[in-house]
């Protein structure tokens, strides 16, 4: 009994420190990896890496991990501009929010200085002030003595977003910005804002006038790692996406 006692004794002991050690081993790793996606992503903060599963040191030994949960607060994606109103004006990059992203299947190299993961998942927002730089510009002129722009981009409830145009009509501005509800999708790596009916601009315009107003469209097409966009939703802060990919790299 005594023996059993000792072996019971030690096998905890021994099990205690394999833990220790096992979560040491995962802490350096995920600051490791943070790192290096801040530098091959060029991004201005330290994203966050959160290596799952446990034991960690049987997932190295392995050669590949099973999720990793990487967090970027402000990620700066690169863009081909926007089209619609703002064509020539729109940034050549745009700000996505809290990118939080799990990838599934990690494989890294022998010296760790690449990580692929076989398939990745996660979402993001963009805020609607981010969103209106694609459709804001100087009032276009859409009918003789009638100039209109996008000034605003809220939330219109029921996934739709609601699109203030403010119009001038022979020199006297409307009294207040009209809106519109629209709809937002994703077409390739594309976010498109189209209207459901057109604004009422107080004089009879063409439809194709109008929408090129209220409709535009921005492409994003830097997202990292490879990953694309998959679906888009109207949101109160924001336009909230999800984005999807495979054989993504996490580091290298």
């Amino acid at each position: 009994m005594r023996a059993l006692r000792i072996l019971l004794i030690v096998t905890v002991i021994l099990g205690g420190l394999f833990i220790i050690a096992d979560r040491v081993a995962v802490g350096f790793a995920e600051d490791e990896a943070a790192d290096r996606l801040k530098t091959n992503e060029g991004l201005a903060t330290t994203p966050s890496v959160s290596i799952k599963g446990f034991p960690f040191l049987t997932q190295v030994v392995g050669g590949e991990l099973d999720e990793v949960e990487v967090g970027i607060k402000n990620y700066e994606a690169d863009t081909s501009g926007g089209t619609g109103a703002s064509s020539g004006n729109a940034p050549d990059k745009i700000r996505i929010d809290d990118l939080t992203a799990q990838m599934r299947g990690v494989a890294f190299s022998g010296d760790y200085s690449s990580a692929k993961a076989a398939s990745a998942t996660g979402t993001a927002t963009i805020s609607y002030d981010e969103l209106l730089k694609a459709a804001k510009a100087e009032p276009v002129d859409v009918a003789g003595g009638v100039t209109a722009e996008v000034v605003g981009l809220s939330d219109g409830g029921n996934g739709k977003i609601k699109v203030e145009v403010e119009a001038t009509v022979l020199g006297t501005k409307l009294p207040r910005p009209v809106s519109v509800l629209s709809s937002v999708s994703v077409k390739g790596d594309t976010v498109q804002v189209q209207a459901d009916s057109l604004p009422n601009l107080g004089v009879q315009l063409a439809e194709d006038k109008v929408r090129l107003i209220t409709d535009f469209r921005q492409q994003i097409d830097g997202l990292p790692g490879g990953i694309k966009l998959d679906k888009v939703e109207a949101a109160p802060n924001g336009v909230d996406i999800t984005v999807k990919g495979s054989d993504v790299s996490l580091v290298g």
